[in-house]
């Protein structure tokens, strides 16, 4: 396979900056990439068109498999294309464990959108990262910004533990939940509704839409006994079906309304201040990971420690602190 050719540091910026599309892409494989020197290539990238970020909206999607994200998503972007936003959808796969790469394709389940010239869907997978949210997603989200993208809609996995991850990336986390009869939950747990600053019933059309009806009058009474998210915003909870269109307009409006209430407040500043320095630590504990792992005395006592811990010889506890006694010995 031919080495993939690296732009200059002036290409990617002036590439993303005109949001070429091809140029973008390269961009972000850029940031994804675990060579160092792209490393480094992809951070002087980032600083250069750091002034050129954050006036998107950041929207995180998450709900079980089956629930229609990708059928959602594909007509909420068409909408708002509609209207003449520029979208960008970040989809975060599950890793293939032969191939390292994405294995659900959203390029293929978002037909309309992908071949949109105002929209740019990126499979992206979800690699060793905890909750399998992408290593660099957040990175990915500000290219996607500085290329002039309206809205920047971030596709969770929806298996239960990359929602956290992505609600600390976004200004609005939509939880997508399934009509169900007596368990409008369908398998959300309680915490991610508790993430959610609002929760659509999809699939509220044919058969479905008395029981869409009914979930979503649950669904409310439940939000009451819930904590408030913001001091200045209480989730709200709506039916919609991404199949039909139906509900999407009163949604939008609601997305709207959430920025605006936020914007007004100082909330949205604060919030992605906050975020920024989350973001720092995050990077901080995979880099001193990096480190750690890298470290020769650590390499070479590692694969004995760990299998003496997988065979109760040795505690957790006592093999962590003789690894992290190893870290750095003998450096100046």
């Amino acid at each position: 396979m031919a080495a993939r050719r690296r732009l200059s540091l002036d290409q990617y910026a002036l590439g993303v900056r005109a949001a070429d599309r091809a140029v973008l892409a390269q961009a972000v494989t850029l940031v994804e990439s675990r060579n160092p020197d792209d490393a480094a290539l992809a951070q002087a990238l980032l600083a250069r068109l750091l002034p050129a970020t954050g006036g998107a909206r950041r929207i995180g999607v998450t709900g079980v498999p089956g629930v229609g994200k990708s059928t959602f998503i594909d007509e909420l972007g068409m909408r708002l294309v509609a209207r003449g936003l520029k979208v960008a959808v970040l989809a975060i796969d599950p890793t293939s464990q032969l191939t390292g790469g994405s294995i659900l394709g959203d390029k293929t389940r978002m037909a309309r959108l992908s071949v949109e010239p105002a929209a740019f869907i990126r499979p992206s997978p979800s690699g060793l990262s905890p909750g399998g949210v992408a290593r660099r997603t957040r990175e990915t989200m500000l290219l996607c910004e500085a290329a002039g993208f309206d809205v920047v809609i971030v596709e969770t996995v929806g298996v239960g533990q990359g929602e956290t991850a992505v609600a600390d990336m976004v200004d609005l986390f939509l939880v997508l939940a399934l009509p169900g009869s007596g368990d409008e939950l369908q398998g959300i747990k309680k915490g991610v509704f508790e993430l959610a600053d609002v929760i659509a019933v999809n699939k509220a059309d044919g058969d479905g839409a008395t029981r869409a009806k009914l979930a979503l009058s649950e669904l409310r009474s439940a939000l009451r006994y819930l904590p408030r998210k913001r001091p200045g915003w209480s989730t709200r909870a709506l039916a919609i079906s991404g199949m039909t269109g139906a509900g999407l307009d009163e949604l939008w409006e609601v997305i709207e309304e959430h920025r605006a209430t936020l914007a007004a407040s100082g909330e949205l500043a604060a919030l992605r201040a906050d975020q920024q320095r989350a973001w720092m630590w995050s990077l901080i504990r995979e880099r001193l990971e990096g480190a750690f792992r890298a470290d020769p005395a650590v390499a070479a006592r590692l694969p004995a420690l760990e299998a003496d811990v997988h065979d109760g010889k040795v505690t957790a506890a006592a093999a962590a602190d003789e690894l992290l006694a190893l870290f750095g010995h003998g450096r100046a």
